[in-house]
């Protein structure tokens, strides 16, 4: 039952990831996520049923429209089959229990930052702060071990992010240092620390891949917020672990 469980979780990854495209995309432009309905950017026409099957879509209608034939940005399959992946991977780390609610929303707020820090370079208040009320409150009756250490952890990441933003006078975004408060109630104080430590390293990695496949300078804005994402996932799913190592690695 559990692969049949896993295989639904992924069913509604990918309906889920298709609408966290649509938030990421409009909400930091000030757009409703309702209306209009979802269209071609280019020639306007609303999409189908046809139009919106998350991924298969994409490789059925070969990333075209079917009316004016312009691209369609390969932005919309990936996050789509990523959170699939993510609402698996969840499922099986936590099963049927309360944590698994806290996961979900979880990673969906990193889903939707993702898209956005990459088609605009913001990571939005207005899906921080209602993913940040509502994980505050569910690690309420869903608490870490110890219970402060999610408070602790936001505290802890809010401040060594603001830090790191005063002294690079203006290196990191705001959206990061409020993204890091909201991973410090997921993740507490440990998780937290590691997860600014793999996004440091990660992101340093993928820049210096961007910049050279651009062929652009030093001083070109990379979006930081995949980066972190992605490390917080690592962290969620796998922290324990990546300790486990480091411990038995220097210790």
């Amino acid at each position: 039952m559990i692969a049949v469980y896993s295989v639904f979780a992924s069913v509604f990854g990918l309906v889920f990831g298709s609408f966290y495209n649509v938030v990421g995309l409009r909400v930091p432009k000030n757009e409703s996520i309702a209306y209009p309905p979802s269209h071609c950017t280019t020639c306007e026409r609303r999409l189908t049923a046809l139009d919106l099957v998350p991924v298969f879509s994409y490789l059925f209608l070969r990333g075209k429209c079917r009316s004016c034939g312009s691209s369609i940005h390969w932005v919309y399959p990936l996050m789509e089959a990523i959170t699939a992946v993510l609402f698996a991977s969840v499922f099986l780390k936590f099963g049927f229990t309360p944590e698994l609610v806290v996961g979900l929303l979880f990673v969906s707020m990193l889903v939707i930052i993702t898209v956005s820090d990459i088609a605009y370079m913001l990571i939005p208040d207005k899906v921080l702060l209602p993913f940040a009320m509502v994980l505050l409150v569910l690690r309420l009756f869903v608490p870490l071990d110890p219970w402060w250490d999610s408070l602790l952890g936001a505290a802890v990441g809010f401040s060594v992010l603001l830090l790191i933003a005063t002294l690079s006078k203006g290196g990191m975004g705001g959206g990061d240092i409020k993204l890091f408060f909201v991973i410090g109630l997921a993740l507490g104080t440990a998780g937290t620390l590691l997860t600014l430590f793999l996004a440091s390293f990660i992101g340093a990695v993928a820049g210096i891949i961007l910049l050279r496949v651009r062929k652009q300078g030093r001083k070109t804005p990379i979006p930081f917020g995949p980066s972190i994402a992605l490390s917080a996932v690592l962290v969620y799913l796998w922290g324990e672990q990546f300790i486990g190592w480091y411990v038995n690695l220097f210790m």
